[in-house]
């Protein structure tokens, strides 16, 4: 008798198909109140992927993030300096882009514009007053790549935060949504998710990563490197504790951002995605309209939502025919296979 044959999950690919799907979806609809994007698009759930189906720079972003872990990961070990140049390359490649003509995020521009200069250290470019959501929803990769220890991915989420948002809250924001991604990834259950990011933000909450992060903190106003650190993980317990509240009693037919935050900040995209992948962790299609159809930075919730689905369901979560056409899609598939569990 022939042994069952197992189906690899393929949690990266479902991840990052996944993310690229909730941009795409989301990115006609970020700047429009809920009944502006209804009169659109039609009922909510019944939202239709765009043809073509062209990403922000959330996807673009990501994609930098990824090709510049996969650098240096090939060059050996991962250490802080070996991912700083390829970060600070494939951003500046980014910035230069002409396919740089997606409403990138100002911070983003500014940052990237700094560090162009070779000769500036990183920190310098990176916007210590900027909790903006451009960090965190690129962050996916370090979530997928295997065989990182916990330090190595969470220094390395905040250092990729850093070079371009150097608030401690999305610091934070990105190492809790990578530790997401992963929790999925590996198989951890929708109901125990909150838990298990409460006690990774405690437990991580006066830890200033160093050797990731040099001396970013003393281009802030706050006393020590911990207290600066652990002011981004209070805003992201904080949140988490609106996200429990919000789903004590869910209501999936109301704005996930009347709930969470409109999610242009860190923190609040971090949840609004979380939120809406959590109403429908069996639907994940389902999870990416939701978030679609919300009245703030409607292509960033929707991308979350796609990398945490994706990330828990696998590649299979995706209808073919959304993505077979997903703009980058080669791109995002070749990152995936190479870190598919």
């Amino acid at each position: 008798m022939t042994a069952p044959t197992t189906v690899r999950k393929r949690a990266a690919t479902g991840a990052l198909v996944g993310l690229a799907l909730g941009d795409a979806l989301g990115f006609p609809t970020e700047f429009n109140d809920v009944p502006s994007i209804l009169a659109k698009c039609g009922p909510w759930r019944q939202m239709r992927l765009a043809e073509p189906a062209f990403v922000s720079d959330d996807t673009q972003m990501t994609l930098a993030v990824g090709h510049a872990l996969r650098t240096a990961m090939d060059r050996g070990l991962l250490v802080p300096s070996r991912l700083a140049r390829p970060l600070r390359e494939e951003f500046v490649n980014w910035y230069r882009s002409p396919e740089n003509n997606r409403a990138p995020g100002r911070t983003c521009l500014t940052a990237c514009d700094l560090l162009e200069d070779e000769r500036r250290p990183w920190q310098d470019a990176g916007q210590v007053g900027s909790k903006g959501c451009g960090a965190n929803m690129r962050v996916a990769p370090l979530g997928l790549a295997p065989g990182l220890s916990d330090e190595q991915r969470a220094g390395a989420a905040q250092l990729q935060s850093g070079l371009t948002h150097g608030h401690p809250t999305a610091l934070a924001a990105s190492d809790l949504t990578a530790h997401a991604v992963r929790l999925l990834a590996q198989g951890a259950q929708p109901a125990e998710l909150i838990g298990l990011l409460r006690s990774y933000a405690r437990e991580n909450r006066s830890r200033y990563h160093e050797r990731w992060l040099g001396d970013l903190w003393t281009r802030a106003q706050d006393p020590t490197p911990e207290h600066f650190i652990a002011r981004g993980w209070d805003d992201c317990l904080a949140v988490l504790d609106r996200l429990e509240a919000a789903l004590r009693d869910p209501s999936p037919e109301t704005d996930p951002c009347l709930d969470t935050g409109e999610g242009w900040i860190a923190e609040e995209a971090m949840a609004g995605g979380l939120l809406c992948f959590l109403l429908f962790p069996d639907e994940p299609v389902t999870a990416l309209r939701r978030a679609a159809c919300s009245s703030g930075d409607s292509d960033s919730i929707a991308c979350l939502a796609g990398a945490f689905a994706g990330a828990y369901a696998g590649a299979e979560a995706w209808p073919t025919e959304w993505a077979d056409r997903i703009e980058y899609r080669g791109e995002l598939v070749t990152l995936g296979a190479l870190w598919d569990l």
